[in-house]
């Protein structure tokens, strides 16, 4: 049941939340782990110094250490879920600070594993690749040896565990201030309720027809960022200059040669992608003088981007119901998909609406010892709360199906890859809708209105981010000072180049890159970009080849993390190394804009 978003969390109805239990039954039974955990912190001492005494005493160590990870992840999970019901309740966020606390003695416990394993000779690594009862470690193993040139000794590997915590403070911080500590406010709507504005209904209001409403959302959400931007840009100064440490505390020359080396992706995949984004302005830029010309006003501003151009279509879409339409549209992957989809998404895996205290935004989370927990804050009344389920739906059905299929060591799969699944099932729910209202115009030219503007937002407003990412690494690995009015130039010379004169931009906007909490896991955004140009291309191939397509889209699901992300695209039957697809992704926007403009004469 909906109810307001300022609700106390101990009013909300416990069927509209997820269910957390078959992690713990109760916090005494998350303490009696986190005890547990504690005790065997000293027996990594035990395996000091034996590692490359033998296999077996190489196996041991590896199997205790991912015994330990495994319970870890599950305590960790628990306390973070908890945590983001209600960011105001100091018990949840005790429980968070203490599992980060933990794994950071975990990971200070266990840091002398890498360099004592990357220091047994390389023949004698290889030899073991191929024993049978390093099977499950076949991979991990790859990885370290992969990483040796960037692995300490083991007092330096010591004292970067110690520091991890410390440095984990950037993001903290931002997560604190801007989901507990800001406050936007109330606004009064065009119906005259006076309504709370809040991040979960920030880009509802957006939406509104009334465009002075609109202009009023916008400037007052922004003067509450203005009023902390001081304070804001010195955490996003000090997470960057977290990365530079980072990366050169691991010998790489730059903080994103650092964050790609870790899914094997080359930088010309990053750069290729901006490059490349870069060429297809000139239909965005046709689409938002479109979008000018179908709301008839003189200049066009950012907060007239997110309103539908149809005009007199109301969208409501109950959750129960909302469901029904998602596994409506994802009937392409197959019965045991969806039948697994539909009973965790009306039986325990959401937490589905805003309460008073929760975590912004929505995501899917999990570990392999629990279900993949999906946070919303839905709207019935925002078709985009209909696509934030079915996008979180996808990360979650990739978890379980991983899960499923892999070993622990191997089950855990990359946000390069993580982005295709979420993104196909979003696709997937397009054509659903289009096929649905194929002989209403109106509707029609609504659900495409709504894929261009999402693939405006991820194609080419994730590039921006990406772009934005890139510059301000290069300025701190430059030793350029990072400043409120470094961030706020920067971004607003990418807005000039990203919008070109289509759009005015107005200076409270220049603020937006202070408010991307993504910005706090460095070059994170890109794989949005890269993971829509994927999807689009897997979902080509589902139209054109039918089983044969879905079935290596299910395999590619089912490799977890056993793969480096773009060999395990190649599964799917796409090469993201290749520009291809991101061409490809830009003409299939070029074309829905064509349907679009097309299907607006009849409207």
């Amino acid at each position: 049941m909906v109810h307001p978003p300022d609700t106390l969390r101990k009013k909300v109805l416990q069927s509209d939340c997820w269910d957390l239990s078959p992690m713990f039954q109760t916090i005494e039974a998350w303490e009696a782990l986190f005890r547990t955990l504690e005790k065997k912190l000293p027996i990594y001492d035990d395996f000091k110094g034996t590692l490359a005494q033998g296999p077996d005493a190489l196996l041991a160590c590896i199997e205790f250490d991912h015994s330990v990870g495994r319970d870890m992840e599950t305590l960790y999970t628990f306390a973070h879920l908890k945590n983001d019901e209600d960011k105001t309740q100091s018990d949840n966020e005790g429980l968070s600070q203490r599992a980060l606390n933990l794994y950071t003695r975990i990971g200070e416990a266990s840091s002398f594993i890498s360099p004592e394993i990357g220091a047994i000779p390389a023949e004698q690594l290889t030899a073991l690749l191929d024993k049978d009862a390093f099977a499950p470690y076949r991979f991990y193993l790859e990885q370290i040896i992969r990483n040796i040139p960037h692995t300490r000794d083991a007092q330096t590997e010591q004292l970067l565990a110690m520091a991890s915590e410390s440095l984990g403070a950037p993001q903290r911080i931002f997560s604190q201030l801007d989901n507990a500590d800001l406050t936007f406010g109330t606004v009064k709507n065009p119906a005259g309720d006076v309504l709370p504005l809040t991040h979960g209904n920030f880009i509802t209001f957006l939406g509104n027809k009334d465009r002075n409403f609109r202009k009023t959302v916008f400037d007052q959400y922004y003067q509450t960022y203005h009023d902390h931007r001081h304070t804001m840009a010195a955490t996003l100064s000090a997470s960057v200059k977290k990365d530079l440490f980072w990366a050169r505390a691991r010998q790489f020359d730059s903080a994103r040669k650092a964050a790609l080396f870790a899914d094997n992706v080359p930088e010309d995949v990053y750069d290729n992608l901006i490059l490349n984004v870069k060429k297809a302005f000139s239909p965005l830029y046709r689409y938002l003088d479109f979008r000018k010309q179908a709301l008839g006003v003189d200049e066009l501003h950012m907060y007239d981007t997110y309103v539908q151009l149809v005009p007199d279509i109301d969208f409501h879409m109950d959750y129960e119901q909302a469901v029904v339409t998602c596994i409506e549209a994802l009937a392409p992957l197959g019965r045991d998909y969806c039948r697994t989809l539909e009973q965790g998404l009306l039986k325990g895996w959401v937490d589905r609406y805003e309460n008073k205290g929760k975590r912004s935004g929505a995501y899917s989370s999990g570990c392999y010892d629990s279900n993949p927990y999906i946070l919303l804050n839905y709207d019935p009344d925002s078709i985009n709360s209909l696509f934030t389920l079915i996008h979180e739906a996808g990360h979650s059905m990739h978890t379980f199906l991983a899960n499923k299929a892999q070993p622990y060591p191997t089950h855990g799969y990359t946000i390069f890859v993580a982005e295709v699944a979420s993104t196909l099932n979003e696709i997937l729910l397009a054509r659903h809708l289009l096929e649905k209202y194929r002989d209403d115009p109106k509707m029609k030219a609504y659900i495409l209105n709504r894929e261009i503007d999402n693939i405006r937002g991820t194609f080419f407003r994730q590039t921006m981010f990406a772009e934005f990412e890139h510059i301000i690494h290069t300025r701190s690995g430059e030793n350029q000072a990072l400043t409120i009015e470094t961030f706020t130039s920067v971004y607003k010379g990418l807005l000039s180049v990203y919008f070109g004169d289509k759009m005015v931009i107005d200076e409270a906007l220049t603020l937006e890159c202070l408010r991307i909490p993504h910005f706090y896991s460095s070059f994170y955004v890109y794989k949005y970009a890269t993971g829509l140009a994927a999807a689009l291309g897997i979902a080509r191939r589902i139209t054109d080849k039918g089983k044969p397509a879905v079935d290596d889209y299910l395999a590619f699901l089912k490799l977890g993390g056993s793969m480096f992300p773009i060999d395990e695209l190649r599964v799917a039957g796409v090469d993201m190394a290749d520009i291809a697809p991101v061409q490809a992704a830009a003409s299939h926007f070029e074309s829905r804009i064509s349907e679009l403009e097309t299907l607006w004469q009849s409207i």
